[in-house]
């Protein structure tokens, strides 16, 4: 059997798009900020991709400033004043917006766009009604894949919470790294092999 040119040539050019993809990713790994956070989880899997995690991502929204005030419910103390911890959300049933993510003091923060231009400038936040300003979500899930047989940390036991280490990039949505499982206080990388 005999290689052509072009056949070379179309695999050379396939190998280089792959591998640019795959440095950029491992070069925001190495820069991009990297910080942890809660999870929510739900278990899918896709027959043509294998088995993945599917995880709501939660986010600190308490640094972004609402539409109005109205959809802000601040705690307040004995005389009537605000208390400078943070607010939950009043609207109902959900309320969202669009958001850049940074990282600061080991928190992965959301904060408002004033004024997005269009759907994809951004990270879409929503809150549900009562949520604190600390427990937004990411609306896109994150997909984190596992090994076929697995366990799966989809069924967590009281006092129990899965967290999700992410490389926060430039642009476009966190990227999971490695989770654990928060049990009373006590940290436990999970590994899925």
């Amino acid at each position: 059997m005999k290689i052509s040119k072009t056949s070379i040539a179309v695999l050379l050019i396939q190998l280089a798009l792959v591998s640019s993809v795959a440095g950029k990713y491992l070069y925001q790994r190495w820069t991009c900020p990297r910080v942890w956070t809660r999870a929510a989880v739900y278990d899918p899997t896709l027959l043509m991709r294998g088995r993945y995690l599917s995880l709501r991502l939660t986010v600190d929204g308490c640094e972004s400033t609402l539409p109005s005030a109205r959809l802000a419910r601040f705690p307040r103390n004995v005389d009537g004043t605000t208390r400078p911890d943070g607010y939950s959300i009043r609207a109902v049933p959900w309320f969202s917006f669009q958001a850049s993510l940074k990282v600061e003091s080991n928190r992965l923060l959301a904060i408002r766009l004033q004024n997005p231009r269009n759907s994809s400038d951004g990270i879409r936040v929503v809150a549900e009604p009562e949520a604190r300003c600390e427990q937004m979500q990411l609306a896109k899930p994150v997909d984190f894949y596992v090994a076929e047989h697995a366990a799966s940390p989809t069924e967590l036991k009281p006092g129990q919470e899965l967290w999700v280490e992410v490389t926060v990039p430039p642009g476009g949505p966190p990227r999971p790294i490695q989770l654990a499982l928060k049990d009373n206080g006590a940290w436990k990388p999970l590994a899925f092999q």
